[in-house]
């Protein structure tokens, strides 16, 4: 499956992630001491949902223009920070530009925290470097696996690092699965966020399984199917899995999660989030 952020900027995997990524970040925030956070697949850092490539899919519809059209007050902080880089813009007609996962992260940085930036694509990397200008972001241009161990353990006592690739390549899978383990061998307190689209129910129970033989402690499952039957050969949601989350972020995570399944439940359908420890 190939997901390039560009496509589907500010869809409901977007809020969702985004909305649980800022609810993480600030419960690991309640600790003074410093953060380094590391996005391996940061994108473009800042999105045009007027552009030509969000507009192919229209997929904001039913993601971030639905969660400006709730009132629910859990979703205000992923709101506030979606509204940062639309200054002046028109609350009646929506966010004409959206944050990625990069651009979320530098607003939650404190005077002591460190945030650090990949991607590997070109063009890409160079409209990132424009979006991060007047943050005090690192930008690199490198392998997202080869990254993601180099820079563990990270120079702070405490980090996250999250890991949201396009599922272009037919191994990455593989090479997910294969990076975290080496990763948790020398980062084993480390928090660790993995996107991953939910299409192919069977395959992703595969996936699941080989994780699970890992022998990760705390490694936490949230899911987000859109529709109330798997529709086959479509996109059906998406999900996270979160390692070591700290517990002030699942204490919340109940209330958060109905905010955002009621938010974003495609019409006719109820939807489903889902919030699990694997193994368990």
């Amino acid at each position: 499956m190939n997901y390039r952020h560009s496509f589907h900027a500010g869809n409901s995997a977007d809020v969702v992630k985004h909305a649980l990524l800022i609810a993480l970040v600030r419960a690991l925030q309640i600790k003074e001491s410093a953060l380094t956070l590391i996005d391996t697949h940061a994108g473009c850092g800042i999105y045009d949902l007027e552009g030509n490539e969000a507009q192919r899919t229209g997929e904001a519809a039913g993601g971030v223009l639905r969660a400006f059209a709730d009132p629910n007050p859990l979703l205000d902080d992923y709101r506030t920070a979606v509204m940062a880089v639309n200054e002046g813009m028109n609350a009646g007609r929506g966010p004409r530009l959206y944050p990625g996962s990069p651009h979320i992260l530098s607003q939650l940085l404190r005077g002591q925290d460190l945030l650090i930036l990949n991607e590997k694509h070109p063009e890409d990397a160079r409209s990132l470097r424009s979006a991060m200008r007047g943050t005090p972001a690192a930008v690199h241009e490198r392998d997202a696996y080869e990254l993601w161990l180099a820079l563990l353990p990270t120079k702070s006592p405490r980090g996250v690092v999250v890991v949201d690739p396009p599922y272009e390549q037919t191994d990455e899978r593989a090479r997910i699965t294969a990076t975290l383990a080496a990763a948790h061998r020398k980062w084993a307190h480390g928090v660790t966020v993995i996107w991953y689209p939910l299409k192919d129910r069977a395959a992703h129970l595969r996936w699941k399984d080989k994780l699970g033989r890992l022998g990760i402690p705390k490694f936490l499952t949230v899911e987000h199917w859109l529709y109330d039957a798997d529709q086959p050969g479509l996109y059906n949601g998406a999900g996270l899995f979160i390692i070591n989350p700290p517990y002030a972020f699942t204490q919340g995570l109940p209330p958060l999660l109905g905010a955002l399944r009621a938010a974003l439940a495609p019409e006719g359908h109820r939807g489903e989030i889902t919030a699990d420890w694997l193994g368990d």
